[in-house]
């Protein structure tokens, strides 16, 4: 098999007019608490992604650190060991890996520009898209360079375009798939950008060359999960997906369709392990194993009271996290009423439980009481587990990289391709 990279960065180029997905593709998600890996096969005819081999493995405390590795060597031994796990049980090699990105250094946003044709009678050109696209990119890129100096405190940072894809085009506010050949005079062109510091995204490509697979795609997760739903409401849904992982929340905002940004904070599900293991003083292994007990409301009548009344304020702490992540989509004027949650962090039902009770909504502009309910994998109805193992909220940001994995196989469209050009240039 010829060498693939359809990264929009990488440093091979990519195939000029399509990108082939081989038959048997690693998904890898690197959680903070656990390593997923997927073994897919695409469904062409169906439509589908076919999941054939699961594999999992523990983390250590000291691996990764809110969404980032920080022990590459560690990470590569658990990435492995899931990977074998999963290729063993389908039965198959894999050549290729998709690789999911997250943490509290990503940041995601669309950028919109919207400009006035001098000649709104002649048709729209390669060229014209052309400029207008390196217009945003370049406006994300500043953008994305400036936050991440403020957070990390550092002057200059080396910052890496790691995921791009185009989201809305509209001629005279009305949307188009490709605006070539069209006539307008308004034209609008949103486009989704991902971007994290260098040397987060380089672990990412240390792993994937450990494993001896070819680097398909690095996908940022909140992107993947808030694709879900994309063929509901014929593509015009809006919705809010949050993600609970062991050290980081992330949080994806979807208006009419398209994604208008994601947003990350450090609090997750060990902030509330660490805590049992603190008050309980047992090894962190064992008041996780109790987290989980509580979660499935197996521990008994006195000891579960107990959890739910040390954990809460916590839980507060997160809710208090939910609410700053939300008042920093200043571009929408009301946030849409449904919420959706996934990751491991879910399970715990303080989390579904204080987000119905608590008035924590009122100070943020919902256009109605926000309906929150749990994203399951029977959600994703283009990936179809064939091993019956994938079961809980769990899972869902694997399978949402999946799900991504499945839009890389046929043809490339014009606008990726401009995308991809333009972005290479603005990524050397």
């Amino acid at each position: 098999m010829k060498h693939l990279i359809s990264t929009l960065f990488g440093t091979k180029k990519p195939r000029p007019v399509v990108h082939e997905l081989p038959l048997g593709v690693l998904i890898v998600d690197i959680g903070t608490e656990l390593v997923k890996a997927l073994v897919c096969r695409v469904d062409g005819e169906a439509g589908k992604m076919r999941i054939h081999g699961v594999g999992k493995q523990k983390q250590r405390l000291g691996d990764m650190y809110n969404g980032g590795i920080i022990d590459i060597e560690n990470v590569m031994v658990n990435v492995r060991r899931a990977v074998k796990e999963a290729e063993e049980q389908a039965k198959m090699r894999t050549e290729a890996v998709v690789l999911g990105i997250a943490g509290e250094l990503v940041k995601g946003t669309t950028i919109t520009v919207e400009y006035e044709r001098e000649r709104p009678d002649d048709t729209i050109t390669l060229s014209e898209l052309r400029n207008l696209v390196h217009k945003v990119q370049w406006r994300a890129y500043e953008k994305a360079r400036k936050e991440l100096t403020f957070d990390t405190g550092y002057s200059e940072v080396e910052v890496k375009l790691v995921h791009s894809s185009l989201v809305d085009i509209r001629i005279d506010s009305y949307r188009v798939a490709n605006p070539i050949g069209f006539k307008g005079r308004h034209v609008q062109v949103g486009i989704f950008n991902a971007f994290a510091p260098l040397v987060h995204f380089d672990s990412l490509v240390a792993i994937a060359e450990g494993l001896g697979r070819e680097l398909l795609s690095v996908i940022v997760e909140p992107y993947a999960v808030s694709r879900c739903f994309e063929m509901e409401d014929g593509g015009d849904m809006s919705a809010i997906f949050i993600d609970i992982g062991g050290g980081s929340t992330d949080v994806a905002l979807v208006q009419n369709g398209g994604i208008v940004g994601t947003k990350m904070y450090g609090i997750g599900g060990r902030v509330f392990t660490k805590r049992i293991s603190k008050h309980f003083h047992v090894p962190f292994l064992e008041a996780e194993k109790m987290k989980l007990e509580y979660s499935a409301r197996k521990l008994t009548g006195l000891t579960h009271n107990k959890v739910e009344k040390i954990i809460a304020g916590d839980v507060a702490t997160w809710l208090d996290g939910l609410q700053l992540a939300l008042e920093g989509f200043t571009q929408v004027d009301r946030l849409p009423s449904r919420i959706y949650i996934s990751g491991g962090g879910s399970l715990l039902p303080d989390i579904l439980g204080s987000m119905a009770s608590v008035s924590w909504h009122e100070s943020l502009h919902f256009a109605t009481k926000p309906q929150v309910a749990p994203l399951k994998p029977e959600h994703i109805t283009r990936v179809v587990d064939e091993t019956g193992t994938v079961k809980n909220q769990q899972d869902i940001t694997p399978m949402a990289l999946a799900n991504i994995a499945y839009d890389l196989t046929g043809e490339e469209r014009i606008l990726g391709k401009v995308l991809r050009q333009v972005t290479r240039v603005i990524s050397t």
